[in-house]
Formats: C-alpha cells, structure tokens, sequence
C-alpha cells in the first residue's frame, strides 16, 4: 500500500531561536520513499542534518525571529501489514542481552523505575515471563489510564500517570515501558505517523502518535517487537520518525529559546498505487 503524509508546523519565535527537529522519517524507511521527503521552511533557512546518537535524523535550523512554518508532503511505501505478532516470544536474561540494549533497561527521564518496581513485581511477578507478561503491561497500562487530549502534561513522568490516571499516547507509552523495564525486558519509545487505516476514522485533529517496542527472542531471534499501550491492538502504517530512551530523546522539535506553536497540521492517509506500480507487482 502507498502512504501520503506529511504536516504544515508553525511557531512563533522572539528574536533568533536555535531549534532542533527530529521531523524526518527513520533512515530504515527511506528506501521506501516514493517521493522525496524534503522539508521547506518559510522563510526560508540554512539546515544542517546528521544522525544522532538513536540513530533519528536531526535537523538543526535557527529561526531568524518572528513566524516560521516547517512542511513537508511525501508519499511511502509500506506493506500494509499491522504490527507483528509473536505470541511465543521469550525474555532474554538480562546477562544474555546485547550491549546495546542494556540502556533500555535503565530509568530515564519519564521512566522512573525506581518508583515503580515494587508496584511492578506484585503485579506482574506472577505472569508467564515473554510475550505474554508483555501483553499483560500493555492490558494493564490500556485499563488503568483514561485518553485526554486537554490533560496533556510535558513533565508527567510514568509514575505520575499510574496515580493521575489519565493522560495521552506519550503518557501510555512511557508507562508501559516502565513496568516492562521493572521486570527486566528492554522497552524503547518510539513516535511517528500512525492514521486510520484499517480502523474506524478519528474525528479528533490528526496528531503525531507514541508507542513502544520491546526486545524479546521470537521465531527469527532476538529483535524489536511494537506494542501500543494506548490502542492496544496490532495496526497498519506506523511510519517512525524517531526512537529512544523517553519523550526526552524523541522531541520532534526543540527550541533554545522561546518558541509559540501557532499552527500544527499533520496528515497520514492511505492512497491507491500509481497504476505503473501495480502493473509491476502483478
């Protein structure tokens, strides 16, 4: 299936304002580029891009002082399959994980595993270890918070979302990931595109969306695994953008200075295959 998105994003800034911007897709996903993804900013800027440390496209811009627009519009490939299943997964002992992803065992920034171990053992300590006691997290995270688009909150650790109780795809994620770093499986944030395909449409303004990913041991070795602790349920076209420890790591953008959001479009749709592309696959 073909994918277009994109997004119209604007801010207001008060004299010159170094930004930050994760706003590309990941560099695994740009061999399934149909057209280019270039952003254009208005006015325009000088941009410089490298990969940093999570291996996210960067982008680093100074916004010269008052309104500037960042868009994009790209059309992407996927495979139109929803998020893989493997229900026989198994835990990886902790001695046995690679080096490189031992850091997502460790707390961060919104994770504070500290303050949730305890309350993570008594819950979960009793479940079958792999991609159930996963599942279970995700069940649990899903029941015990309420979606609120309004009571999003940019300094809500994961400890103050289990007693809130409330909060938006951020808030689900970074719960989750830490009652699975409680019990020792590597969990990782992860952000991007996610649109209605394949379930019924949102009438909400489309936004940018948060879920996890796990490293578990499945049917082709150890890899990373997606789960969605806010949708709980296998979807179609996530299109990431940037991954990392928290929120924290996966800003999309980041401003050195005062910067008012004033506009923020995003959109994700699927759309029919240039008739010379299903030519091909036939």
């Amino acid at each position: 299936m073909h994918i277009r998105a994109g997004f119209s994003i604007a801010f207001d800034t008060f004299g010159s304002t170094p930004m930050n911007l994760l706003l590309n897709v990941r560099p695994e996903r740009a061999g399934d580029l149909l057209t280019p993804e270039v952003i254009t900013f208005e006015p325009p800027v000088a941009a410089t891009r490298h990969v940093d440390g999570f291996g996210n496209v960067c982008t680093r811009i100074v916004a010269p002082g008052g309104r500037i627009t960042m868009a994009v519009d790209f059309t992407i490939a996927d495979s139109g399959r929803p998020d893989d299943q493997a229900p026989g997964a198994r835990q990886i002992a902790v001695q046995d994980l690679p080096d490189d992803v031992m850091v997502y065992l460790l707390g961060s920034r919104y994770c504070d595993i500290d303050k949730l171990s305890q309350i993570a053992w008594s819950q979960f300590g009793g479940t079958p270890e792999g991609w159930a006691r996963v599942q279970a997290i995700v069940d649990f995270a899903h029941s015990r918070l309420r979606f609120d688009y309004q009571q999003a909150d940019a300094t809500r650790t994961a400890f103050d979302g289990y007693n809130q109780r409330v909060g938006v795809c951020r808030d689900f994620a970074h719960l989750a990931i830490t009652l699975c770093r409680c019990m020792n499986i590597p969990a990782r944030y992860a952000t991007g595109y996610l649109g209605d395909i394949g379930v019924p449409k949102d009438p909400a303004p489309m936004d940018f969306s948060a879920w996890f990913e796990v490293f578990l041991d499945g049917p082709e070795g150890p890899r990373w695994y997606t789960f969605d602790a806010r949708h709980n349920r296998p979807r179609i076209g996530r299109i990431v953008m940037a991954r990392g420890r928290d929120a924290t790591d996966c800003a999309l953008t980041t401003s050195f200075g005062a910067a008012h959001l004033v506009r923020f479009d995003v959109h994700t749709d699927d759309v029919p295959a240039a008739p010379d592309v299903l030519a091909r696959a036939a």
